[in-house]
């Protein structure tokens, strides 16, 4: 007689794990899901182009234009089939248990176990109180992700610079401490340009008792423009130096004279990053590989 098969225990990749075991300094990188399938096998072209820098993992956004989370989960069950390490972005505001537990299933489903977790913006153009329901901040969504799957990887969000929305400087480390006691493996900064910001909410952190490892991210500018809009969105600071080098580097050259610059800037910026201690440098890709590939090879990263 046939014995019957015992199941197929789930092996599953933990960043959280990666990046503790890890011993020289790695890169991760963050992709966000096209919003127009045509553009689809553009985008993992690009995708299939920055393997060459060896990611330690990729992580990819909470949809893009409206799209929400199926084309996050889509766009994650394919890069973890491909072989990466993959991190799906996943948001709180608006949602409840059920959705999320629907949500972090279907990850499972297609081989991913690990998560950023975020508040996330409210819905667009409705009346919102962050006092109401049971997800108010990120931290809540950790707590509740550690409970429901206890062996999930998760990450978090920090802020070198406060976080717009926050009302002081020391109530936003504060939330940063909580989401990492909340069960955090790791935190993601939001891009900045100043390195102090970084060494200082490392410091804060420390001297609370939180030795949760903090990835700096790192933008690299591609144009006047989107360096401009994305300052809008995200409220970080930038040095008057810099900001006055890539104004005059738009006004002399353009986009390309503008990329230069920034890209200089950045490496210098990673290099002093990895010099304090940083354990690697997650990278905000913008779906762009040229840019990317020239700045880990020349800040040694690749």
């Amino acid at each position: 007689m046939l014995r019957a098969r015992k199941p197929r225990k789930e092996v599953f990749v933990h960043i959280g794990q990666m990046i503790a075991s890890a011993r020289t300094p790695f890169c991760s990188l963050e992709f966000f899901p096209p919003s127009d399938a045509a553009q689809m096998p553009d985008f993992y072209a690009t995708v299939e182009r920055l393997r060459a820098l060896d990611p330690l993992f990729v992580s990819v956004t909470y949809g893009a234009g409206g799209a929400g989370g199926r084309k996050t989960l889509s766009v994650t069950a394919e890069l973890a089939r491909r072989g990466f390490a993959v991190m799906a972005h996943l948001t709180c505001a608006g949602a409840d248990a059920a959705s999320l537990d629907a949500f972090l299933g279907e990850l499972r489903s297609s081989g991913v176990c690990n998560v950023l977790a975020l508040r996330g913006d409210p819905p667009a153009g409705q009346p919102w109180d962050w006092n109401q329901g049971a997800f108010c901040h990120a931290s809540d969504l950790v707590a509740f992700v550690r409970e429901r799957q206890p062996d999930m990887g998760i990450g978090v969000a920090a802020y070198p610079a406060p976080h717009p929305e926050s009302s002081s400087f020391a109530q936003d480390r504060r939330h940063t401490a909580e989401k990492m006691r909340a069960g955090a493996d790791f935190a993601v900064t939001q891009l900045f340009f100043d390195a102090r910001e970084y060494e200082d909410l490392v410091a804060h952190l420390r001297g609370q008792g939180v030795t949760t490892p903090v990835i700096p991210g790192i933008l690299p500018v591609q144009s006047f423009e989107s360096l401009r809009r994305i300052l809008s969105l995200c409220g970080a600071n930038i040095p008057g130096k810099l900001y006055l080098s890539l104004e005059k580097a738009h006004a002399d050259g353009g986009a390309e004279a503008v990329r230069e610059v920034g890209l200089a800037f950045a490496v210098g910026q990673i290099r002093r990053l990895l010099d304090c201690g940083a354990p690697g440098i997650h990278l905000y890709t913008l779906n762009r590989a040229d840019l990317c590939l020239r700045l880990a090879q020349e800040a040694g990263l690749a």
